[in-house]
């Protein structure tokens, strides 16, 4: 069964970091472009970075750049959503997602959803 889990969310203070995970079961995630998305309540889905599965490319939206980093560690067939400098309007669930064209990730379609983990920044 194909799945992918996110981790690592919680709450953090404004200015704090988390890391978050996506791992991957049942399919090879470096065969795969990954793309990491965020909703707040109320707002509509936003696209937060993406890793290509082919050259290493990423991409970041003007609101992350900067201050979110990803990542791969195909050993461990996971991918990595370092969050740096937070801001309380970075508060949202967060998804991965993977398909295996990096464009149609990119704008937020794709094969296979995680059932995302919630991240919190407050004081």
């Amino acid at each position: 069964q194909v799945q992918l889990v996110e981790s690592g969310g919680g709450l953090v203070q404004p200015g704090g970091s988390l890391r978050l995970s996506c791992a991957g079961s049942g399919f090879t995630l470096d065969y795969y472009a990954i793309g990491w998305f965020r909703q707040a309540p109320g707002k509509e889905r936003e696209g937060v970075s993406c890793i290509s599965n082919s050259d290493g490319n990423t991409y970041y939206p003007d609101s992350v750049k900067g201050r979110f980093t990803v990542s791969r560690d195909n050993a461990k067939n996971t991918v990595y959503l370092q969050m740096n400098s937070l801001k309380t309007e970075d508060t949202a669930v967060y998804y991965c997602a993977a398909d295996s064209d990096y464009r149609t990730v990119v704008a937020g379609i794709a094969d296979y959803w995680g059932t995302g983990t919630l991240v919190t920044v407050s004081s």
